[in-house]
């Protein structure tokens, strides 16, 4: 190889290395190009410097920083004015489009966080609460802030935030995640539950020891596993897994199943409350229904929340909290004896 492909070989690799060289300052040619821009649009290093809240000398320096790491002069400076160069006028074009999308970027963020509401909340929620509560009161949502999307996710397993972009997730039981923000919407109530139809065949279980003598209707969660009973006993929570005729994957088969008859279940307050008010329902064991659950409209952080997010929460929390979901409060929850069947009859 002789000298001259010597040194066009060296030439075709210096170009690349030089790009390399300067994206590896990117941080330092952003502060100079922001102070280049200021001057080249205010006319004045000084009136610059105000404009950027430093002093004249900080400008001057990060300009002359820019002028050497691109080995070009961008102004002329004399005594009474400051004007650009050829060079320092191409690269001020070639710039301006650039930074109007960074302050448009900027903005458009601030909006977000400052701004009407607006864009995109992707919500996701056990399939029955999402059902029962949840999705009846997104019509109402999306009619008050019509400039807000709502994508909701209907899943009874729990759903990450960062991997499935969730905004905002709707959990009930307990949560034990200290990664999330959890806000107690209501307390969970778990009750267990017959038809009038079932109560006047067969009775309602008085203690925990008679569960096995009935006929119980089983849930299976998203997970395959069998969700587990669950009662207060002396202050402690005790679970108990019924040995079921009839066991269904879904909620509201659970409860028809119920409904008609065909045996007793442990079911969510919000989905037996109107039920059990219309004396469709029966309530077995009421001193035994645990208090320690609830349902929590979750998120990652209180920091930064766009506004979309933020009246989204505000509204379901005021909303659901009206619904009185208390399923225990003045109805037959006590109808746990023979007066239960009378009631039925």
């Amino acid at each position: 190889m002789n000298q001259s492909d010597t040194s066009e070989r060296c030439f075709r690799i210096g170009l690349p290395n030089r790009a390399d060289a300067l994206s590896t300052s990117i941080a330092a040619s952003y502060v100079g190009i922001m102070a280049f821009m200021a001057v080249a649009s205010e006319g004045s290093f000084a009136k610059a410097g105000e404009r950027l809240g430093v002093g004249r000398s900080a400008v001057s320096r990060n300009v002359q920083k820019l002028e050497t790491q691109l080995s070009t002069r961008l102004f002329l400076r004399t005594t009474r004015s400051t004007q650009l160069t050829r060079e320092g006028q191409r690269f001020f074009e070639n710039c301006h489009q650039g930074v109007s999308h960074l302050v448009e970027a900027m903005n458009d963020m601030l909006e977000l966080r400052e701004g009407p509401p607006r864009g995109l909340v992707r919500i996701s929620s056990t399939v029955g609460f999402g059902r029962k509560v949840v999705g009846p009161l997104l019509e109402q949502f999306v009619k008050a802030y019509p400039d807000i999307a709502v994508d909701l996710l209907l899943d009874d397993r729990p759903m990450d935030f960062a991997s499935e972009q969730i905004d905002v997730a709707f959990r009930s039981g307990r949560i034990e995640d200290s990664s999330i923000i959890a806000k107690q919407l209501i307390p969970m109530q778990m009750a267990l539950c017959a038809a009038p139809s079932y109560v006047a065949a067969h009775g309602l279980p008085q203690t925990l020891d008679e569960l096995c003598q009935h006929d119980c209707i089983n849930f299976r969660l998203s997970s395959g596993r069998v969700f587990e009973w669950e009662f207060k006993v002396d202050g402690h929570v005790r679970k108990y897994l019924p040995t079921a005729r009839l066991t269904l994957n879904d909620a509201d088969l659970v409860l028809h199943a119920v409904l008609q008859g065909s045996g007793i279940a442990q079911m969510a307050g919000y989905q037996i409350r109107d039920h059990i008010a219309a004396n469709e329902l029966v309530v077995a064991l009421a001193r035994h229904v645990p208090d320690d659950g609830g349902h929590y409209i979750c998120y990652l952080s209180r920091r930064h929340l766009p506004t979309r997010i933020r009246v989204f929460i505000d509204f379901m929390t005021e909303q659901i909290r009206a619904l009185d979901l208390n399923c225990l409060s003045g109805f037959n929850a006590e109808a746990t004896g023979p007066s239960a069947a009378g009631m039925a009859a």
